[in-house]
């Protein structure tokens, strides 16, 4: 397929995906999403790949759906049917990033608006630009936090915050979002591309399959009782114990050097 709406390569072990409608803030299309959808399905087939950046081109991470894209404004004298939409590229994009093979950072360089803000939230690690901002715009054209929304924010910031995030629809910036939890790191907008290679090359150095268990344990850890915990915890073990990985952190750990992990 060829892209139109997003960038997309892999180098030394970094799948890079790029928003790229910056005239639009890098909102939602059909066929973005269709696009998406076979770049993240591409580095889920490529052992190459050890870590993904999603970040958006321009001034703007994301801006939630194209609300003038045909897939969301319905027939003559009839609304949409959003939850066709959600279940045919929402939903799918969520889960495919939520089950990726590789760590996922979101690399947050501007607003990140409506779905936008979800999607960045469904990475594992989110970082953004001081000068960027999250906003749950929902209410203000009459519907709730979708793309996971009303899952991601309860769970990172509580209950109270994210009513009123949902509710009062207003601007959180990046320096707030971090001091509540809701993402890693603000950084100083200067340093933030140079933070975020960094950061993406440590991960794409790091025991993938670890990262990958150490995300699932902990969303299990929402639904699971202590001892159902303990019982994944030690399943995960045991695997990662058998792992090319393990024996490599313990051998470069004895011998007083960095490891050099593979992912496998």
């Amino acid at each position: 397929m060829a892209l139109e709406n997003i960038l997309f390569e892999v180098k030394d072990g970094v799948a890079w995906i790029t928003l790229n409608r910056p005239d639009k803030l890098n909102s939602l299309t059909e066929r973005m999403h269709e696009e998406l959808r076979g770049a993240l399905d591409a580095i889920q087939r490529d052992p190459s790949a050890r870590v993904l950046v999603l970040t958006g081109a321009g001034r703007a991470f994301c801006a939630g759906q194209d609300l003038g894209d045909a897939a969301v404004r319905g027939e003559s004298g009839r609304g949409p049917d959003l939850g066709d939409t959600v279940e045919r590229n929402y939903k799918p994009l969520i889960l495919r990033l939520a089950n990726l093979r590789v760590p996922t950072i979101a690399a947050v360089n501007g607003i990140a608006a409506g779905a936008g803000a979800s999607i960045a939230l469904a990475c594992d690690l989110v970082v953004a630009a001081k000068s960027a901002s999250f906003l749950q715009s929902f209410t203000k054209i009459g519907l709730i936090p979708d793309t996971g929304g009303t899952w991601q924010l309860p769970h990172r910031v509580g209950m109270a915050r994210a009513m009123g995030l949902a509710f009062l629809a207003e601007k959180l910036s990046a320096e707030k979002a971090e001091l509540w939890g809701l993402i890693w790191a603000a950084i100083d907008d200067g340093e933030f591309p140079a933070t975020v290679a960094r950061l993406a090359e440590q991960l794409s150095q790091a025991p993938t399959k670890a990262l990958v268990r150490t995300r699932q344990a902990m969303r299990a850890a929402v639904g699971n009782t202590l001892e159902q915990q303990l019982t994944l915890e030690g399943l995960y073990m045991r695997e990662l114990g058998w792992s090319p990985d393990y024996a490599e952190g313990v051998l470069a750990f004895a011998e007083r050097r960095a490891p050099r992990f593979t992912g496998e």
